[in-house]
């Protein structure tokens, strides 16, 4: 199984389903990917507190395909560890390409 599951073409972006780590020692953006789960696992430093979790989850992000942070939101997830993004202005291909060099074996 392949990380691409994770991800779902859309005709103005793509959805990527994650699995969020909060809390831990270091930035991992992605850190793996869980194949039960076809999710794409992401550790951060900030804890599930008002929000801040969220809120550098989008900053990662936006800085890994390096768009604007009002070009990805929350479609699901908002206070779960399985969340779903949506990031607008990204081809499924970009993103396969983006992802790509993190999960070569």
């Amino acid at each position: 199984m392949s990380f691409e599951e994770a991800i779902k073409d859309l005709d103005s972006g793509i959805i990527v389903d994650i699995e969020v780590i909060p809390g831990s020692s270091l930035i991992s953006v992605p850190s793996g990917y869980n194949e039960w789960r076809k999710r794409i696992e992401v550790k951060i430093t900030k804890n599930a507190h008002q929000g801040k979790a969220n809120e550098q989850l989008i900053e990662c992000f936006a800085r890994l395909f390096g768009i604007s942070n009002s070009d990805i939101r929350l479609s699901s997830g908002i206070t779960s560890r399985k969340k779903s993004l949506l990031i607008k202005g990204i081809s499924y291909q970009q993103a396969v390409s983006i992802f790509a060099p993190y999960f070569k074996k």
